[in-house]
């Protein structure tokens, strides 16, 4: 399906996962889909949040429109991750697709009750990725209204 970008640039996501073939797999799904988008990819949750809070190595980094996020991460898990993101006022508003191998009921209600905003179980094959990945265009990039970032410089008003 083609989308409607809600604005005039390539959507922005970062990508938590500590699998290298997992990262490759969704960002060459993501390279097929329509929607013009950018993936920055980091492979542990210390770093998630080193790029998040733009630490020293990620000065430039892109403030996310959207964060996929895998739960079983080294130095720090994802569910500390996501505590951290929706604690955080300039933050708290990024969505977070959990993106998970687990689809163990308890990890489930946790992630929700951290506020995440979905929890997507990993496919097992690359059809599955390819048809996971047009869900995420078509909802979250076509259907769903995404917070407007500020401008770079100005600053937001919690």
């Amino acid at each position: 399906m083609s989308t409607q970008p809600q604005w005039d640039r390539p959507v922005e996501l970062l990508l938590v996962e500590d699998s290298p073939i997992d990262t490759r797999m969704v960002e060459e799904c993501f390279n097929r889909i329509e929607t013009p988008n950018h993936i920055s990819a980091v492979d542990n949750g210390k770093k998630a949040l080193v790029f998040l809070r733009r630490g020293v190595e990620y000065a430039d980094a892109p403030r996310p429109d959207i964060i996929l996020l895998d739960l079983n991460l080294p130095k720090l898990s994802g569910f500390e991750v996501l505590a951290a993101v929706k604690k955080a006022p300039d933050l708290k508003s990024i969505p977070v697709l959990v993106l998970s191998t687990t689809d163990n009921e308890k990890d489930i209600n946790r992630a929700y009750q951290m506020q995440a905003c979905c929890y997507l179980t990993k496919p097992r094959d690359v059809d599955g990725f390819v048809d996971l990945v047009n869900s995420i265009e078509d909802f979250w990039f076509g259907r769903v209204k995404l917070p407007v970032q500020a401008p770079a410089g100005s600053r937001s008003h919690d």
